[in-house]
């Protein structure tokens, strides 16, 4: 799951937007780092875990040509934050902008975020990262953001392109695998280890 989809499952679980999205940002030993964050970031570690383990994932990382294998966990990832804010009243109440405002003021006024997500929440509250990802151009840019990001920026070579044509099976295995995920994120986040409370 990438940004969007990880504020939306702490939202619907109840927990710390800021410390949900933080997980991508953290690493390391959870109890490392303040108490407000490491619910979230135990959350958001189990939701990653039981995503990357699952079949519907596994398939649709074989639908990538191979020239993108190392790239098609993250661009699954955008897909499906994709796909999420093009249906999001299928599984939100509020509608998107209205959320997205919301997720910016939680970030904006955090003080206790990682550093990485500190530098960059700037920029993501801006440009309106999340609410872009309804649109291709806003996909495509957030593709753009991440190679960007890499020492080896080759390995997203066509990535827009293949995105765009695999669509459809995104849409599937989104549709199948994402219902999953919430109701894993409300129990788990009953469940949470007494430590990170």
């Amino acid at each position: 799951m990438n940004f969007l989809a990880h504020l939306h499952l702490a939202d619907i679980s109840q927990t710390s937007l800021a410390a949900n999205l933080a997980g991508d940002f953290a690493k390391g030993p959870i109890d490392q780092f303040t108490k407000p964050l490491q619910q979230g970031l135990w959350l958001h570690r189990q939701i990653d875990k039981i995503t990357d383990e699952h079949e519907i994932f596994k398939e649709m990382l074989g639908k990538f040509p191979r020239h993108l294998s190392r790239a098609a966990p993250l661009l699954i990832d955008l897909g499906f934050d994709h796909r999420l804010a093009l249906d999001w009243e299928e599984y939100h109440h509020e509608p998107l902008d209205i959320f997205c405002q919301r997720a910016y003021d939680v970030l904006r006024t955090c003080d206790h975020l990682p550093p990485k997500l500190a530098a960059i929440a700037p920029r993501m509250c801006d440009e309106n990262w999340l609410g872009a990802y309804g649109s291709r151009s806003g996909i495509n840019a957030a593709i753009a953001g991440v190679r960007r990001r890499l020492s080896r920026p080759e390995i997203f070579d066509g990535a827009e392109a293949a995105v765009e044509q695999l669509d459809v099976e995104l849409e599937i295995a989104f549709r199948t695998l994402y219902p999953q995920l919430m109701a894993y994120s409300r129990r788990l986040a009953r469940t949470t280890p007494e430590q990170y409370l």
